[in-house]
């Protein structure tokens, strides 16, 4: 257990998004958003302009800072860049594959889902259940 990540204990741990822009939108309603003194954002709104390496950049500095505890990220954008969400192995901030409005959701691509079942199999397996 000591060797936990943890959570900011501070009123300092922020949720970040990249989605689609009516996403983001209902998540900044909801007061999810924040602008530092830098005035750089939580959120990155993914549409037809924003380039590969915008979507990589702000995932990678969304989970590199350590005020953010959760990345929301649709799971179409997530597609785009599946080999760094695959490879992101950290607890702490925590990424959450979301729905789009115009992107079913598809468990099968859930990175989540993907190392659960990797879990209960390799548990089962270990304890001789099946």
């Amino acid at each position: 257990m000591a060797n936990r990540a943890q959570i900011p204990t501070s009123n300092s741990a922020l949720i970040a998004m990249i989605a689609d822009e009516d996403t983001v939108v209902g998540f900044l309603l909801a007061g999810v958003g924040n602008v530092d003194l830098r005035r750089k954002t939580n959120y990155l709104i993914v549409d037809s302009k924003t380039t590969l390496k915008q979507i990589e950049d702000a995932f990678k500095e969304f989970t590199a800072k350590e005020d953010i505890a959760v990345v929301l990220i649709s799971q179409y954008v997530a597609n785009m860049i599946r080999f760094l969400v695959d490879s992101y192995n950290k607890p702490v901030p925590a990424i959450l594959e979301i729905p789009s409005k115009d992107h079913p959701y598809d468990p099968a691509h859930d990175s989540v889902l993907s190392r659960v079942k990797y879990l209960f199999s390799a548990e089962s397996v270990a304890s001789g259940r099946r």
